[in-house]
């Protein structure tokens, strides 16, 4: 009787729920459902067994109670999820990402849905949330849930924006709030990025936090950029900066060192287009083989037209550069060559079309037509064998 007695403490601890704030990952909201009742039939028990002893009541706590949550409580995870809210199919996407929700603790996972339902979080949200972080369920939310979530909403400015935030990365309610989020505020506030800029930059580069990083090393290239700290473009120097290897950002310097460039150019280069940094190398020389081998422009086209580099060489550099070439050999106006060039390849498909293609005869735009489009079709070597998967952050 004593072990029986014990083992009720444990689970009505476990199962307890407190209602006297807003939903946090230890603290839910008192509950209509199955919880609270699952609460009441153990501290029914509980009063019998301690007043009696060996009584037949004892003697079949175990399958009274089994008989009474089957009754009332959820079976398991996936009732817990439909309670909640999610669909069959919800449900099936949930599980199908994260197996292992199917053994769940049940306590735990119908807090931790409280807490989301609470910021105003739905089922196709939850779908989102696990797609891109199918751990998240099973990690434990910050200790100071309640002072966390109060300093996100002021930085954010809205439930709104705090929500399309935790869309973007749901590891903002578990990241550690005084040892992760604010020592890395703190550091983009040093550096003079307002409150305003960094919940821009959060927001599209969502792994800020846990991958924000920064030494002498990367504070003098910082510098180098020459970019002033009322400049739009700061913003994304420091950020993206910040959250690169020093390794990975030297390798890119170098990339661009080889095509003539000099080291004042190349950060020059940074500081006005400061996502060149995010471009892969295999790309950038790519763009710059084609770029002064086929197209036969300087090195320093790129310098004044960044979008060189930016491009999608198959769709729209190549097509674009080829068809300006078939239109010159058939002595056709208007013609695209010199500063045309640089404003057909900033043009978007449908006015470069109507521009170049078809300003022409019928039979002659279709023949150019057809030739833009056979050229736009050709793929990159091995292009098709490529594998692509993409699972979680896309970034």
């Amino acid at each position: 009787m004593k072990a029986r007695f014990s083992t009720f403490i444990q689970m009505h601890f476990l199962f307890h729920i407190s209602g006297n704030f807003f939903p946090s990952p230890f603290y839910s909201p008192t509950p209509k459902g199955p919880v609270l009742k699952l609460c009441r039939h153990w501290s029914t028990f509980a009063s019998a067994t301690v007043t009696t002893t060996a009584s037949p009541l004892a003697e079949s706590l175990d399958e009274k109670v089994a008989i009474e949550v089957v009754g009332d409580c959820p079976k398991d995870s996936t009732d817990v999820l439909r309670r909640w809210g999610c669909s069959d199919s919800d449900i099936s996407k949930i599980l199908r990402r994260r197996p292992a929700l199917r053994s769940a603790n049940l306590a735990d996972l119908q807090s931790k849905l409280n807490v989301l339902g609470g910021l105003g979080l739905t089922a196709s949200d939850l779908v989102k949330i696990i797609n891109c972080r199918p751990r998240f369920l099973g990690c434990r939310l910050s200790q100071c849930f309640d002072e966390h979530l109060q300093y996100l909403q002021a930085l954010f400015g809205s439930r709104e924006v705090l929500l399309k935030a935790i869309l973007r990365n749901p590891s903002l309610l578990a990241y550690r709030f005084h040892n992760d989020i604010k020592p890395i505020i703190a550091v983009y506030d040093e550096l003079g990025v307002s409150r305003k800029d960094f919940v821009t930059m959060l927001l599209s580069r969502p792994t800020i936090i846990p991958r924000t990083s920064l030494n002498s090393e990367k504070l003098d290239y910082i510098r180098k950029t020459g970019v002033s700290k009322d400049s739009k473009m700061y913003k994304y120097v420091v950020t993206i900066i910040a959250i690169s290897r020093i390794e990975t950002i030297r390798e890119k310097f170098a990339n661009f060192e080889k095509f003539g460039f000099t080291d004042d150019e190349v950060w020059g280069l940074f500081g006005r287009s400061p996502l060149i940094l995010t471009l892969s190398i295999d790309k950038v020389q790519r763009n710059m083989t084609f770029v002064l081998g086929t197209m036969k422009l300087p090195a320093s086209a790129v310098l004044n037209h960044p979008f060189l580099v930016f491009f999608n060489l198959e769709k729209v550099l190549k097509p674009r550069v080829l068809l300006a070439g078939k239109i010159q050999d058939l002595g056709l106006f208007p013609q695209i060559k010199g500063p045309a060039m640089f404003r057909a390849l900033r043009m978007s498909e449908e006015r470069f079309v109507k521009a170049f293609v078809n300003c022409h005869p019928k039979k002659v735009a279709a023949e150019l037509m057809q030739f833009y489009i056979n050229a736009k079709g050709v793929k990159r070597l091995a292009e098709s064998a490529k594998r692509i998967v993409h699972k979680g952050f896309p970034f």
